[in-house]
């Protein structure tokens, strides 16, 4: 099996995608050595010799790691549009959302209008969301 975005997208939720993300990524240690292994020496019984020994993920976790990531982001744009929706129609303006995203009102307010684009919604929901959008800032 072939580990891309697309089939890890199927099969984890954003919650569970996040949490093997976070825990893969605090798993590796970050060392750039290559090939190596952990000599255990001393006491086999000695568990406190574990406290010490670093972390390296395998070639599998490293590709998964690096697929679960672009699934969370993937996962986290697309939840974009529904928020924006939510903030809009609960009050909020187009300086909040830009905070919010830590972007200009103006580029919140483009990005909504892409992810309108890009949503495929039949006309009359596509025209109540740019309605609900206003004026371009």
């Amino acid at each position: 099996m072939r580990i891309t975005p697309e089939v890890l997208e199927r099969e984890f939720s954003l919650s569970t995608a996040a949490t093997r993300l976070d825990f893969l990524s605090r798993r590796d240690d970050g060392s750039t050595t290559l090939d190596t292994a952990a000599s255990s020496e001393g006491d086999a019984d000695d568990w406190s010799e574990l406290r010490g020994m670093s972390t390296n993920l395998d070639v599998t976790e490293a590709l998964e790691l690096l697929a679960l990531g672009e699934v969370v982001s993937r996962k986290a744009h697309s939840s974009q549009l529904t928020g924006i929706r939510a903030a809009l129609r609960g009050g909020a303006g187009w300086d909040e959302i830009a905070a919010a995203l830590a972007v200009t009102p103006r580029e919140a307010w483009d990005g909504y209008a892409r992810a309108l684009d890009e949503a495929a919604l039949d006309l009359e929901a596509a025209a109540s969301a740019r309605d609900l959008a206003g004026a371009r800032p």
